[in-house]
C-alpha cells in the first residue's frame, strides 16, 4: 500500500504543492499589504468548498452550479483585483531574484547608486530642524515612470541644497513628491496614490498617506518629513515607520 502511494505521489507532485503554497502565501502577503485580505480569504474559502464538494465528494448538482459561478466569478475577480493583478505582474517581472545575474555585472552601478543616501539624509536632517514638509520617493526595482510624468522633470544629481530648495515653502513644487532613481532626481512635484488604510492615525496628513500609498503600490521607499512636528517617517513594503532619528534613517536606507 505504501509502495502504491509513493508510486502515485512523486517528486513532481511535491514541487507542484510547493509552488501552489508559495503562490498562495505571496498573494496572501500582497492582499494583506493592500487591505483586501478579507476578499482574498472569501474567494479562497469558496474555491476550497468547491473542490471538496465537486471534486472529492462528487456532489454533481451543487458542484456544477458552483462551477458555473466560478466561470463568471473569474471575470468579477479580474475587475475587483485589477490593480492588485497589475501590481503582482509588475512586481514579478521586476523582482530582485530575476535580476540577480544582471547585478553581478553591474556592481559599480549598484555602488554608485548609494551616493544619494548622504545628501538625502542631510537634507532630511536640515528640513526636520526647520519643520519643512517633504516627501522623497526612492525607486527600487519597480519603475516609477507613471508617477514621474505627473511632476516636472528635473534630471539632476541628488544634491542636499537642491532637495531643500524644492521643498522650500514658497517653491511651486513643495507640495508634491520628489522621485529619485539611481543617483538622479528624476522629477519633482509628483502626485502619488493615497493609502486608504484605516489603521493609520488620523493626525497623519496627506504626505504620510501618499508615502504609504506608493509603498503599497510599488517596492519604492518613501521618506516623509512632517511640516507640523519635524518628525521623519519611512514607508516601505506597505509599512510606515514613524519618528525615526537621523541614524535610524541612514541605517534603513543603507540596508536596502
Amino acid at each position: 500500500m505504501d509502495n502504491l502511494f509513493f508510486g502515485l505521489f512523486g517528486i513532481k507532485d511535491v514541487i507542484d504543492i510547493l509552488l501552489v503554497a508559495t503562490l498562495l502565501f505571496y498573494m496572501y502577503r500582497k492582499m494583506k499589504e493592500t487591505g483586501t485580505l478579507n476578499i482574498f480569504i472569501g474567494v479562497l474559502s469558496f474555491v476550497i468548498i468547491w473542490v471538496v464538494l465537486y471534486k472529492i465528494l462528487d456532489m454533481r448538482l451543487i458542484g456544477t452550479l458552483m462551477d458555473k459561478f466560478i466561470d463568471i466569478g473569474l471575470f468579477v475577480i479580474v475587475i475587483i483585483f485589477q490593480d492588485q493583478i497589475k501590481r503582482f505582474l509588475r512586481d514579478l517581472g521586476s523582482h530582485k531574484q530575476w535580476k540577480f545575474l544582471a547585478q553581478l555585472w553591474h556592481k559599480e552601478e549598484a555602488g554608485s547608486a548609494k551616493k544619494w543616501i548622504v545628501p538625502v539624509v542631510y537634507a532630511c536632517m536640515s528640513m526636520s530642524k526647520s519643520k519643512t514638509g517633504a516627501l522623497i520617493v526612492v525607486q527600487q526595482q519597480m519603475p516609477l515612470d507613471d508617477y514621474e510624468v505627473t511632476g516636472d522633470v528635473i534630471e539632476a544629481s541628488v544634491n542636499q541644497r537642491l532637495i531643500e530648495n524644492i521643498f522650500f515653502k514658497n517653491s511651486p513644487l513643495h507640495d508634491g513628491a520628489v522621485i529619485i532613481s539611481g543617483d538622479k532626481i528624476k522629477s519633482a512635484g509628483c502626485i502619488l496614490p493615497v493609502s486608504h488604510d484605516n489603521s493609520l492615525p488620523r493626525y497623519l496628513g496627506l504626505r504620510h498617506r501618499s508615502a504609504l500609498g506608493i509603498a503599497q503600490a510599488t517596492d519604492a521607499v518613501a521618506i516623509v518629513v512632517s511640516e507640523e512636528t519635524g518628525n521623519i517617517s519611512l514607508a516601505h513594503k506597505g509599512e510606515l515607520r514613524q519618528k525615526l532619528s537621523i541614524t535610524d534613517l541612514e541605517h534603513a536606507l543603507s540596508a536596502l
